[in-house]
């Protein structure tokens, strides 16, 4: 795999816990900020719960830097060294999140069943995972007296609404799984005010960039459609908007959100910017193209559980956390059809 590189914060006190549980840490965002944290402070400790269902071992293991790692009698893997161990296990299983979470300082919650599609075809799968898997994970840091919570959610809670979204919009979701993040939301919310466990939740927006490899979202999935020479399918006819924000932006809302001395908050992690599903595809076609492949595009029906229109008002986040989006959607498709390319060779 391709050595990760990212766009580093100068600021690196914004990492003042020193062991981390990152849930879902073998994924795109959790190995990207797994990654991320290891190339910013030297000496920090992490810990990653992960059922293995998308990523794997080597992918940890890859975007650590590390070349083997040793497996215990357990089903925990420790890499040279020992910064960085992988605990096998489900986030639906309480036991395993309550042992997981023994001892960290911050808990980053990105293991989830994710994306509206699974949802609806599978419901109860959905809310075992989020809403259940949420739910143990609040215990375990409850238990263990973490300090900060970190939960990814996304826009899907507040449904089908007139954009932008802001966090003051009443939610309805229009999926299962927007269903399953509000009761995450609203979960982290009752532990924040009960328990005194300090809870952020991250509305993500679409996210995209380089070590995106197992993602299957728009951006990830038509670039290896386009490099395996298949069809990209629009659901609709692709007037449908979204608001894609890039990897490093991304980890750094994360690392701001685990600095801040706050509980309880919601926040929109996106760009602010509204881009169609057709825009968006017709930029990848011609940047593709430059580097002499070939996309091709067709359209089938809507999706059910998809909404219309979907972008995020990030002022909160920017006044609250001190943080904005830098890198802009030109910059960041090439980056990741880069990344992709050499991925592939």
């Amino acid at each position: 795999m391709v050595a990760p590189h990212y766009s580093l914060s100068s600021d690196s006190s914004l990492l003042t816990p020193n062991f981390w549980l990152i849930t879902g840490g073998c994924g795109f965002i959790g190995s990207s900020l797994v990654s991320y944290l290891l190339e910013m402070k030297a000496g920090l400790r992490i810990r990653i719960l992960d059922n293995l269902s998308v990523g794997g071992r080597e992918d940890l293991v890859t975007v650590c830097g590390f070349q083997e790692a040793e497996r215990t009698a357990s089903d925990t893997w420790h890499t040279k060294g020992g910064s960085c161990e992988l605990v096998v296990g489900d986030i639906q299983d309480p036991e395993t999140c309550t042992k997981a979470a023994q001892g960290v300082e911050a808990v980053i919650h990105l293991a989830a069943n994710t994306g509206v599609g699974p949802s609806v075809e599978n419901p109860r799968g959905d809310m075992q995972a989020n809403v259940l898997g949420t739910l143990n994970m609040l215990e375990a840091a409850r238990h263990n007296e973490v300090g900060k919570f970190i939960f990814a959610s996304s826009g899907a809670p507040v449904g089908e609404v007139t954009p932008p979204i802001h966090e003051e919009l009443a939610p309805h979701p229009v999926s299962p799984y927007g269903a399953s993040k509000l009761a995450g939301e609203g979960y982290c919310s009752a532990y924040y005010r009960t328990y005194g466990l300090k809870t952020i939740a991250l509305r993500f927006g679409n996210v995209y960039g380089p070590g995106s490899t197992h993602k299957s979202s728009l951006v990830a999935k038509f670039i290896k459609q386009a490099l395996a020479g298949e069809v990209c399918e629009i659901f609709g006819d692709g007037t449908q908007t979204r608001d894609f924000i890039y990897r490093d932006d991304l980890l750094e809302a994360i690392l701001r959100s685990a600095k801040a001395d706050i509980g309880g908050e919601v926040f929109q992690i996106a760009t602010s910017r509204e881009h169609s599903v057709s825009e968006v595809s017709r930029l990848l076609k011609q940047k593709l193209e430059e580097h002499s492949i070939s996309m091709k595009i067709t359209h089938s029906s809507p999706r059910l559980g998809d909404v219309q229109r979907n972008y995020s008002d990030t002022t909160k986040a920017g006044n609250v956390l001190g943080w904005t989006p830098k890198e802009s959607l030109d910059s960041g498709l090439e980056k990741t059809i880069r990344f992709f390319l050499a991925h592939n060779r």
